[in-house]
């Protein structure tokens, strides 16, 4: 795949035509997006960048003509569409590729076409960054949020660690519990790495779970999780698997990434959280500023992140109460008006990590955005069948877009095909699970 990057720089480089980059919303997409407009400035490129919620088939129709396009984590599953554009084209992108004869101006680094290590969008495009002038490794921290704001960081290959050698980090192992560096009762309160019945989403009851770990206030604040002795850490631990019940607390339990950002050290996942929350709010420009440094975004994020923590846990409450459509291994939760389309994703994301439900559930969460209704799919434990191939599908028999991973995917359609998507979804869930 290296080979193939270093392959593809000369070419880029040498062309004087203006480069219209387009990325995916979401924090690896925007981590993406920010990489490569830094490495563009430096090489004095004339260029724009367009962050999207979804590459829809229209917006691929209404992309400039004359100039060269670049795709940052996605556009592997646009390829029919793609393949009738004359434009030079680079897809960067992660994502899993369809079986079809490409035009020879489309060139794609994508880790499904040589069998190598999984990595996101973000470290993809770092690769191609550090390839394209060797001072672009200091772009490597935003690679590694990128990482883990794609949960891709518990296997980490060859590729991955020489990113992570590359970068300004500590790594700490501990309780996946972000954000790190902030009071406890505020991590636990607003998780959304584990999902802590009684806890998350109520301030007393993250406030009790501490008073039964026998962790107290220290000068009138609680200590943050990395400030934790071994002694507490193993009972905050103990606590959280009570709460659990008794769930596998290994699956918790990995590297804390500290990166440095605004010269001082963050955790990564919550850096990932604010990025994914001002896009999620519709606010990727102040995310995309915030990726490149800028002070004053970072303010902005900040409270951006605050309203989105507070739209979270109005969501999970309405999920906890709502009607929804349950089988064999499966759930599907169709929230329609009562959670906006772009936060639905976490929604789904956040009870796959739940003890509600066993390894290998299915959750397909829908929610409605004015025409259209975006579905999120996630496998409770990320291993079980492959949802994106269910999804895709139905898709097919149907009309939308998909896309995604076989444990985490996703897809567009009408609304006015909402009932017969449940209806067939409900069937093909069926049938896999009869493969299963």
């Amino acid at each position: 795949m290296l080979n193939q990057i270093k392959s593809l720089i000369p070419e880029l480089v040498s062309k004087n035509k203006k480069i219209t980059v387009i990325s995916h919303y979401d924090t690896d997409g925007i981590c993406s997006a920010a990489i490569m407009a830094t490495a563009l400035q430096r090489l004095d490129k004339d260029f724009s960048i367009r962050i999207v919620k979804q590459l829809e088939k229209e917006i691929i129709e209404n992309l400039p003509k004359d100039c060269i396009l670049m795709f940052l984590d996605l556009g592997s599953g646009s390829l029919e569409h793609l393949n009738k554009l004359k434009n030079e084209i680079y897809i960067i992108d992660h994502h899993e590729i369809p079986d079809i004869k490409l035009n020879k101006n489309i060139h794609i680094i994508n880790p499904h076409l040589y069998n190598e290590e999984n990595l996101c969008g973000a470290c993809l495009t770092y690769l191609f960054a550090k390839e394209m002038n060797s001072e672009n490794r200091d772009l490597a921290n935003l690679a590694v949020i990128g990482m883990v704001g794609d949960m891709l960081e518990k296997n980490i290959g060859k590729l991955g660690n020489t990113i992570i050698n590359d970068a300004e980090i500590i790594i700490k192992k501990g309780l996946l519990l972000y954000p790190a560096t902030r009071p406890l009762n505020k991590a636990l309160e607003f998780s959304s790495s584990m999902f802590i019945p009684g806890v998350t989403g109520s301030s007393i009851g993250a406030i009790n779970l501490l008073k039964e770990a026998g962790i107290g206030k220290e000068d009138g604040r609680y200590k943050s999780l990395i400030e934790l002795n071994e002694d507490e850490m193993s009972k905050l631990i103990t606590a959280i698997l009570l709460r659990m019940n008794e769930k596998n607390i290994e699956d918790f339990i990995g590297n804390i990434y500290l990166v440095k950002f605004f010269n001082r050290l963050e955790d990564a996942r919550e850096l990932s959280a604010m990025i994914n929350a001002c896009s999620r709010l519709e606010h990727s420009n102040v995310a995309f500023s915030l990726c490149l440094g800028n002070k004053r975004a970072k303010k902005k994020a900040e409270k951006i992140y605050a309203h989105y923590k507070q739209h979270l846990i109005s969501g999970l409450n309405f999920v906890s109460t709502t009607k929804k459509i349950e089988g064999d291994n499966y759930v599907i939760i169709n929230t329609k008006n009562n959670i906006k389309d772009t936060i639905i994703g976490t929604i789904a994301s956040i009870l796959s990590m739940s003890p509600s439900y066993k390894e290998g559930t299915a959750i397909i969460t829908m929610a409605h955005n004015k025409d259209k209704i975006k579905i999120s799919a996630r496998i409770a434990g990320r291993n079980g069948r492959n949802i994106r191939e269910v999804l895709d599908s139905v898709v097919k028999e149907i009309g939308g877009e998909s896309g995604g991973h076989a444990s985490a995917a996703g897809c567009l359609i009408s609304k006015n095909k909402e009932k017969e998507f449940i209806e067939l979804l409900k069937k093909r869930l069926e049938i896999e699970l009869v493969k299963i």
